[in-house]
């Protein structure tokens, strides 16, 4: 059974900073994409980035594009989002996720909801003005 736990979110000032973790388990780690998405009060679901399995492919919304930075460490199965210059806007929870298929491309699996996903419960980022 694959489990997926996020940790590191929590309360900065606009301007900071904050790292967000993510560890998967019970699957082959470096076999599958993974990412980050995130849901803000009353709005949908959305990708934040992604990345493929060996590192080497990446995906960033437009909105976080050149202030977030998305890895992975397959040795450890773990992924991260380092994430700087946070604004108010960047408030949500934010979910870690596994794909569950291999042929996932990276752009398709952030962004296409018919790319089934293995979730995270998700950790609050709140970024105060």
């Amino acid at each position: 059974q694959v489990q997926v736990v996020e940790s590191g979110g929590g309360l900065v000032q606009a301007g900071g900073s904050l790292r967000l973790s993510c560890t998967a388990s019970g699957l082959t780690f470096g076999y599958y994409s993974m990412g980050w998405f995130r849901q803000a009060s009353g709005k949908e679901r959305t990708g934040v980035s992604c990345i493929s399995g060996s590192g080497g492919t990446t995906y960033y919304a437009d909105s976080v594009n050149g202030r977030f930075t998305i890895s992975r460490d397959n040795a450890k199965n773990t992924l991260y989002l380092q994430m700087n210059s946070l604004k108010p806007e960047d408030t949500a929870m934010y979910y870690c996720a596994a794909a569950t298929r291999s042929f996932y491309t990276t752009s398709d699996f952030c962004t296409r909801s018919w790319a089934e996903k293995h979730w995270g419960q998700g950790t609050q980022v709140t970024v105060s003005s």
